[in-house]
């Protein structure tokens, strides 16, 4: 049975050190609120709080409260679907809050939700050759991309980044509107254990406000900070295949993503050699020009470049058309790699609007769905789409689905659907195409990613408020299950328990439980 929040952090507000302030007549609040990275979602609110420090975050949340204000959190600002655009009220951005270091009590790394992945990593490799199995986003910010799931290139090589939380600090809100902060862990015996677990994937903006997280090698005995995460590469192999759309045919495309998908199917248990390595798909529209496939691999894992070739050969048996480019020599400095991408910036995706759908795939698509793409990928009129297959799998899978709250742990390949653009006028335009690609993609379970022997659902750190829309999901399977598989009940109760007032809230955040005891 869940217990009530015991032994908790609470100040008079009147007495904690309060954050910096912009208010909508500030000349810097512009800029402020538009510093998200999806323009089609821009706050109005009424103000704008910057802590540095947990005491600063109680004494904001505390005030607001008070007033009457509703409370919405940013940390990098990354959400695809405004969760972290405030519709007045007031906008906590915790992108001030930026400290990586080694807390030596706890035996883990420490991270303040505001620091930037690329600077963790750095941070990390410089002072300890430790790491993360993150993302490639170097400017996504940990405080969200952690709680929703977080994944990277090194994933299937060592799990999920969910897989190495082993304390979180939340600020929370109770029944009488005062702010707390709670440490929780992953101790079995601990009396908030389940808010822990609400933070390996419940998804942000949900429960509180991350104000520290502690990360730790799962089962670590050492004391030791290069013994607590797993170590660094040193040297990183990048592979490359490429196709142009100008000598692409449909048979082709379908055979090189069945073959891509086949490969996954294969090689993703965990722990396996082939574990190691991890791909991307992606296929623009015809006029964008490209199909492109990518690996990655630490270069000093003996046979790299031969598993690289292997791979390659794989996806390119039986397929007629020649690609333009293949390359398996691309070794550069990991460090570098991970912190000097450029994914995630406007620039690099061709727009500052975005719509972006998911899915997870436990097997490959039958040749219908990527005919179906094919189709829509290849057409007259220009589109603004991203059609990606990631690789997963490996030593995410040998998790089991209610360990965390990532639910998701039987899949071999997370699918991505992106349109971006610039002009506000084209919003319309753009959204469509993305809907009906991933309408007619998944005809047969209702226009979503049903979990099923062929689908696990759907990414929240993606989130798409079209899976709450019966006008785009006609599967009958509510938005929840699609995120959250069997762990949202569970979800809803921790959600009721540390908000009960249901004061941090968006377009997909986890519902209060209906029958209220």
């Amino acid at each position: 049975m869940t217990q009530q929040p015991t032994n908790i952090e609470r100040r008079n507000a009147a007495t904690l050190p309060q954050p910096a302030a912009i208010a909508a007549d500030d000349p810097r609040y512009e800029t402020a609120v538009r510093c998200g990275f999806n323009q089609r979602f821009v706050s109005d609110a009424n103000y704008i709080c910057f802590p540095t420090s947990t005491a600063e975050v109680l004494a904001a949340i505390d005030k607001a409260v008070a007033a009457g204000k509703r409370v919405t959190v940013r940390s990098g600002g990354h959400g695809y679907e405004g969760t972290g655009s405030a519709e007045g009220g007031m906008l906590l951005d915790l992108s001030m809050m930026t400290d990586v270091d080694f807390d030596r009590a706890r035996r883990a790394f420490s991270m303040q939700p505001g620091a930037k992945v690329g600077d963790i990593y750095r941070e990390l490799y410089k002072r300890w050759g430790v790491t993360v199995p993150a993302g490639e986003g170097t400017e996504v910010c940990i405080g969200g991309h952690l709680v929703g799931g977080g994944f990277g290139p090194l994933s299937r090589r060592y799990g999920a980044i969910v897989d190495y939380l082993c304390a979180v600090e939340v600020v929370v809100v109770d029944a009488s509107g005062h702010a707390r902060a709670i440490v929780a862990t992953d101790e079995p015996d601990d009396p908030h254990h389940d808010l822990w677990w609400a933070h390996t994937g419940g998804g942000g903006g949900n429960f509180g406000v991350v104000t520290r997280y502690w990360l730790r090698q799962p089962g670590a005995t050492s004391s030791d900070p290069h013994e607590l995460l797993p170590t660094a590469p040193v040297r990183w192999r990048n592979g490359q295949l490429v196709w142009s759309w100008d000598t692409m045919t449909e048979r082709d495309f379908v055979k090189i993503v069945r073959n891509y998908a086949a490969w996954f199917e294969r090689n993703s248990a965990p722990g396996s050699p082939e574990a190691d390595l991890t791909a991307f798909f992606c296929a623009t529209h015809r006029s964008g020009g490209l199909i492109a496939i990518g690996s990655l691999i630490d270069d000093d894992i003996p046979g790299a470049r031969r598993l690289t070739n292997e791979f390659f050969d794989a996806v390119t048996e039986g397929v007629e058309v020649e690609p333009s480019a293949r390359a398996d020599n691309g070794v550069v400095s990991w460090l570098y790699f991970f912190t000097h991408s450029n994914r995630g910036d406007h620039n690099a995706l061709g727009g500052s609007r975005f719509k972006l759908k998911s899915a997870y795939l436990r097997r490959g698509y039958t040749d219908e769905q990527t005919a179906t793409a094919y189709r829509h990928l290849d057409t007259e009129n220009p589109k603004s789409i991203y059609f990606m297959f990631i690789g997963y799998g490996g030593r995410v899978n040998a998790v089991a689905p209610d360990a965390t709250a990532v639910a998701q742990r039987n899949s071999i390949l997370k699918g991505a659907f992106l349109s971006a653009w610039w002009d506000p006028d084209e919003d319309e335009y753009h959204i469509g195409n993305l809907r009906a690609l991933y309408r007619d993609i998944y005809a047969e379970t209702g226009g979503v990613p049903v979990p099923d022997e062929n689908n696990e659902g759907a990414y929240i750190n993606y989130p798409d408020r079209d899976l709450a829309d019966p006008q785009w999901n006609t599967s009958g399977v509510p938005w929840s299950t699609l995120y959250y598989k069997e762990n949202y009940p569970r979800l809803q109760r921790i959600k009721k328990l540390y908000d009960p007032r249901n004061e941090f809230r968006h377009c997909l955040s986890i519902e209060p439980p209906d029958n209220q005891p």
